[in-house]
């Protein structure tokens, strides 16, 4: 009787429930069950991650290439990019392009082309006008074309004399050339007149449409990348068919099954984005010498840039993207069309 009596003693009230050492210590009850949800999902994510990881190294062969694959399309886009930025310094400003060339003729001497400077400088339209004589563009072509030696032979100077002429800033568009131009073309003493604001518009137009064909090729390659990356997966996913279908029928959601193929893309596509770069800065190495030449030709008046560390940045971000969305893609048909019965 008193054992029976002791026993019951022992047993806690049906309304008492016992306290964990966490509750114990002051800890929130609702945190702990969050906190401990938090550190399965990182422990899950980890271990697909390590897990992809190692599948993508034990096929080095494999890999290699589907990551020259994707570096090749990675990287084209971005060199042409480059292409076109440098054309861009080397263009200069469209507002900047307000300069007349106004090339005299042979007959006009110095005094007769002083005069018309002058005429010009009374224009209202007209900023200022610079002259340069026959003696002076013939030294500034001397010392920026590199014919020095070739000039030698020259019993006289067969340039004319340039008037430069800088239009004032007026809001107007630079679609079609000033009234001016179409005056000078008339005038007797005029040989030929260059509005540097059309050929630069015509660059410029050039430009736009390279770089619109760039931005098309861009994508091609980018959906050329997520396709390699998606079938790169489906293959995966193939070869461990009856695997995903006995984690699915013992419960697995589609998010466990889909989880190791992305991190399998998301690899795929940061490490293509890597060998993107290298192979981009191998080609910068190899154009680094004839573009020296090509500066120092010009004494070094432009400057060719490389990619910054933002566009690296930017390019490995991409391209993890890309392989994520390939992965993502093959893994959301596969669990489609491949549901447990």
């Amino acid at each position: 009787m008193s054992a029976t009596s002791n026993t019951r003693r022992k047993v806690p009230p049906r309304n008492v429930r016992s306290t964990p050492v966490a509750y114990a210590a002051g800890e929130p009850r609702a945190s702990t069950p969050a906190r401990m949800r938090l550190r399965a999902w990182r422990e899950q994510h980890a271990q697909s991650s390590r897990s992809s990881l190692k599948r993508l190294a034990a096929r080095p062969g494999a890999t290699m290439l589907t990551l020259l694959v994707m570096s090749l399309a990675l990287s084209l886009p971005l060199l042409l990019w480059l292409a076109l930025d440098n054309a861009r310094g080397l263009g200069g400003s469209l507002e900047d392009a307000r300069a007349l060339s106004v090339f005299l003729k042979s007959d006009v001497d110095a005094q007769a082309a002083t005069a018309f400077a002058e005429k010009l400088r009374a224009r209202a339209d007209v900023a200022r006008v610079e002259i340069k004589t026959p003696e002076q563009g013939l030294e500034e072509f001397r010392n920026q074309s590199g014919f020095a030696d070739a000039l030698k032979v020259l019993r006289s100077n067969p340039l004319p004399t340039v008037l430069i002429a800088t239009l004032r800033a007026d809001g107007r568009a630079h679609d079609k050339a000033p009234a001016l131009v179409g005056e000078l073309e008339k005038d007797a003493q005029v040989d030929l007149v260059q509005y540097d604001a059309l050929w630069r518009q015509r660059l410029d137009a050039i430009l736009a449409f390279v770089a619109r064909t760039a931005a098309v090729i861009a994508a091609l390659l980018a959906l050329a990348a997520l396709l390699v990356v998606g079938n790169t997966v489906r293959l995966d996913i193939q070869g461990r068919a009856e695997e995903i279908g006995v984690v699915q029928l013992l419960g697995a959601s589609n998010a466990f099954v889909r989880r190791p193929f992305l991190y399998t893309g998301l690899w795929y596509g940061a490490m293509s984005g890597a060998l993107a770069l290298l192979l981009i800065g191998a080609v910068e190495w190899l154009l680094a010498a004839p573009l020296q030449q090509l500066t120092a030709s010009y004494d070094h008046r432009f400057s060719v840039h490389g990619v910054s560390i933002l566009q690296m940045l930017g390019l490995i971000g991409v391209s993890a993207l890309l392989g994520w969305a390939g992965a993502w893609i093959a893994t959301s048909r596969h669990l489609a069309l491949a549901r447990p019965q």
